[in-house]
């Protein structure tokens, strides 16, 4: 049985502009032990879905299931959820500067995570924070437990707040684009502390990127998501050698390649849409390559396609077109041009594409026929 498996979760938020479809129809599993990498754009919904996980999307229309080993979270009370926050569940934050309180010393906050769940007293509670931060390498951890958040780097705040997340023991953590604003040094360093842990605790990980390369580091498994939607769900290795989903191949070819010499990389077009106004059918189609009549006229559903046993993508090209080589590529184009009739397909070296798709000159947002 799975330690967490989420059931068709939506989240919205109404604003003044309309309602914001933030996340819809979310659906994945994660055993103990295992860790699994959601990657997407900045307004992917990758925040907001595990967010939501934890109650902490206030205001906000949720519908779905949220299993966290047998009990649904989306349907726990309040003092239920407080209770599991910091002891079952712990989550990192991607900017330690605003999650750690800067009027209060360091070892006192990861002290608070203690004395909060626990009948242990400050005393005890102080050294658990001296112990969890040797645990994740702060130099002499005895002496800057009494430090402010100032007086750390940022790889050292994002350290403490590891061990801020890992005080109890959680089986499962949430990581939120720990990485972020770090240098390259720092960051390899705190995704190996992330790693060894894991295996010390056999804790379940979530690690949110946008970034591939951190994702090729450490997740077992990995979800694309694209405008609130799991466009693509796969391991590891098929996600990087073998993917289906233009969006995935879009995101792999935009990382810089040592193999690529002074070739130009191949951006993907356009900008992601309004989570208020979405395209009709795939909401990736106006910035796609490969779009079709079908994709704007009927949304693809996440369907079990080759490459592995549990390779899913939600897009209407083959099922066996997975992969990056050129006779994939010729296969998806020629795909493409046969099942093209009124739309024009975005050149993704053109500055000005167009993020709205276009039938005849005209821009197609949901609602609208094709």
């Amino acid at each position: 049985m799975a330690l967490l498996e989420v059931k068709d979760l939506s989240v919205s938020f109404a604003t003044h502009d309309g309602v914001v479809r933030a996340v819809q129809n979310l659906g994945f599993s994660l055993e103990a032990g295992k860790t699994l990498g959601i990657v997407g754009e900045s307004g992917s919904g990758k925040s907001v879905s595990t967010q939501t996980i934890m109650g902490l999307t206030r205001g906000a229309t949720v519908t779905g299931e949220a299993l966290f080993d047998g009990e649904d979270l989306l349907t726990a009370s309040p003092a239920r959820l407080q209770k599991l926050r910091g002891a079952e569940i712990a989550m990192i934050f991607q900017d330690p500067l605003s999650s750690l309180h800067p009027h209060y010393k360091v070892g006192r906050q990861i002290a608070e995570v203690v004395l909060a769940h626990t009948d242990q007293t400050k005393k005890q509670a102080r050294a658990r924070a001296v112990e969890l931060l040797g645990l994740v390498g702060i130099p002499q951890p005895a002496q800057r437990v009494d430090d402010y958040p100032h007086q750390f780097s940022g790889g050292m705040r994002q350290r403490a707040m590891i061990a801020m997340a890992l005080a109890l023991n959680p089986r499962l953590i949430i990581a939120d684009e720990p990485t972020t604003a770090l240098d390259v040094t720092v960051q390899a360093q705190i995704l190996d502390l992330l790693a060894r842990l894991q295996d010390e605790f056999n804790s379940a990980l979530i690690m949110i990127t946008h970034d591939l390369g951190v994702v090729a580091e450490i997740a077992d498994d990995v979800m694309i998501m694209y405008a609130g939607k799991s466009v693509e769900f796969a391991d590891r290795r098929t996600t990087y050698y073998a993917p289906h989903h233009p969006y995935t191949k879009g995101l792999i070819e935009s990382i810089p390649s040592y193999e690529a010499g002074r070739d130009r990389l191949t951006p993907i077009p356009g900008t992601p849409p309004s989570l208020i106004q979405l395209p009709t059918g795939c909401s990736f189609h106006p910035r796609c390559v490969y779009r079709m009549d079908k994709c704007i006229a009927e949304i693809p559903p996440l369907r079990p396609v080759a490459g592995a046993p549990t390779h899913r993508s939600a897009c209407w090209l083959s099922v066996e077109e997975v992969g990056l080589g050129a006779d994939v590529e010729r296969a998806r184009r020629a795909e493409a041009e046969q099942h093209r009739h009124s739309i024009t397909a975005p050149d993704p070296l053109a500055a000005d594409t167009p993020a709205v798709a276009t039938i005849d000159g005209s821009p197609l947002h949901a609602g609208e026929s094709a």
